[in-house]
């Protein structure tokens, strides 16, 4: 066990964990802003109170209770909410979505961007809150609206004095290029394939993969436990709609379209990275409910898992696909457990290259 475990520290446990289907870019869940995707989450998790029942959907309330049927929104004292893109949303997106779900006034509320890690360094935030005595039930979670982030004018404060003015897409500049070089971040996936060898067809391969297992666990139900259905209001009169499964995996996969496809950002024939292999942008958000063992005693509650450990790297920020290989191992020492006891390693697919690279480096075998 290292020095710097959690075992000499109060122990912390996940008693909920929920998630909206995850929509395609300007796809089923575009009419919903950031704010009231990471309010769903929290409304699927967080009975409302007596005063809020009959304004809340029956469908919340009945989700709420198969959760946590003895948790009241006045239990959870904080929440660390992991948002990027948070232009045009309003101050403290996190704040607006515990209020929104009728969390009360009295809730600390804190907004996390760490970009693509956002949300698991709010679970590690909470996780530390509870284990240094602060709080005993902390939500933590994230919530991304890709489709609706705003394009920039920024002369526009100063006067535009002569000739066109250019509109700058916020995807692009604050969530997809690099802060330092203003370049894609698909050309650091693009360096991560040439630095590991990592050939094109290797990546529309793993690329297949991926999506076969995601359409066959969306076949099976699988991801059913988790999601809380988005009703979108119908326009005009017309009934609504439900969303209750992701979006992208209910497309049928053309293996020899994926194969074909032209790369994305190195075009003189030597890019391997494609639109296919590389992650789509989305909508969606996702919340977790911590909570401190006394806690956990006191309200009955089940426990889906024990946060034993976690672990942060940063590397040159070009090189962010393989931080996963600096973090990962990092993260077994401060849990106190080896590599081979571990069932399954779960690797943010940014790029198809970033599962294969990282996999290579820490020797581990893709079934795991």
């Amino acid at each position: 066990m290292g020095s710097t475990g959690t075992s000499s520290l109060p122990p912390v446990y996940i008693v909920s964990a929920v998630r909206t289907p995850i929509g395609q870019f300007q796809g089923s869940l575009a009419s919903q802003t950031a704010i009231q995707l990471g309010s769903h989450t929290i409304k699927c998790m967080c009975p409302p109170s007596l005063d809020d029942q009959e304004e809340t959907h029956h469908q919340i309330i009945t989700a709420a209770l198969e959760r946590v049927p003895s948790l009241k929104p006045e239990d959870v004292e904080e929440i660390f909410y992991g948002n990027v893109l948070s232009a045009n949303l309003g101050q403290n997106p996190a704040r607006q979505c515990a209020l929104n779900a009728g969390l009360p006034n009295s809730t600390v509320c804190t907004t996390v961007n760490k970009v693509c890690a956002s949300g698991t360094k709010s679970i590690i935030l909470a996780a530390q809150t509870i284990m240094t005595g602060n709080a005993s039930c902390v939500v933590a979670g994230g919530t991304e609206s890709m489709s609706n982030v705003p394009h920039y004018l920024p002369t526009l404060r100063k006067g535009s004095k002569y000739g066109n003015d250019t509109l700058v897409d916020g995807l692009l500049k604050d969530g997809l290029s690099d802060a330092y070089s203003a370049e894609h971040m698909g050309l650091a996936a693009e360096e991560c394939s040439r630095d590991h060898s990592i050939p094109r067809a290797d990546q529309d391969a793993y690329a297949i993969r991926s999506i076969q297992k995601a359409q066959k666990a969306t076949k099976d139900g699988l991801f059913a436990p988790e999601i809380a259905p988005v009703e979108i209001p119908g326009a005009r009169g017309k009934p609504a709609t439900v969303v209750d499964k992701d979006e992208k995996p209910q497309m049928p996969l053309n293996e020899e379209k994926l194969r074909g496809m032209k790369a994305a950002f190195i075009t003189d024939g030597s890019g391997t990275v494609t639109a296919p292999n590389a992650s789509p942008l989305s909508d969606g958000a996702a919340a977790l409910i911590l909570v401190s063992e006394s806690f956990l005693k006191a309200h009955d509650l089940k426990p889906l898992a024990r946060i034993m450990g976690w672990g942060d790297a940063e590397q040159k920020p070009s090189k962010f696909t393989t931080a996963p290989s600096l973090a990962i191992p990092k993260a077994l020492e401060h849990a106190g457990v080896a590599a081979k006891d571990i069932d399954a390693f779960e690797i943010n697919e940014a790029f198809s290259v970033v599962g294969i690279a990282n996999l290579k480096l820490l020797g581990l075998a893709e079934e795991k």
